[in-house]
């Protein structure tokens, strides 16, 4: 970005710290030495956002909601 520069990590070195190519690194200096740590996103990370945009009132829910299951009269929302 910008100003910025890559950096080529062997995939070796990737798996003993359980990364894989196209992992997340934070990078920082720490005593004269660059330090890089995977980025660990917390689980369920963007589940809320994926689960608002299922449930929007789109024509495409509205198509599925013609093909009912057999027992959806017996459920009690």
């Amino acid at each position: 970005m910008g100003n910025s520069t890559g950096l080529i990590v062997p995939r070796a070195l990737l798996g003993e710290i359980g990364l894989s190519v196209g992992a997340v690194m934070d990078l920082q200096v720490k005593d004269g030495k660059l330090v890089a740590s995977p980025v660990v996103s917390p689980a369920r990370a963007g589940w809320a956002n994926a689960a608002e945009a299922v449930a929007e009132d789109t024509q495409e829910a509205a198509a599925w909601r013609a093909f009912p299951n057999e027992d959806d009269s017996a459920l009690t929302w």
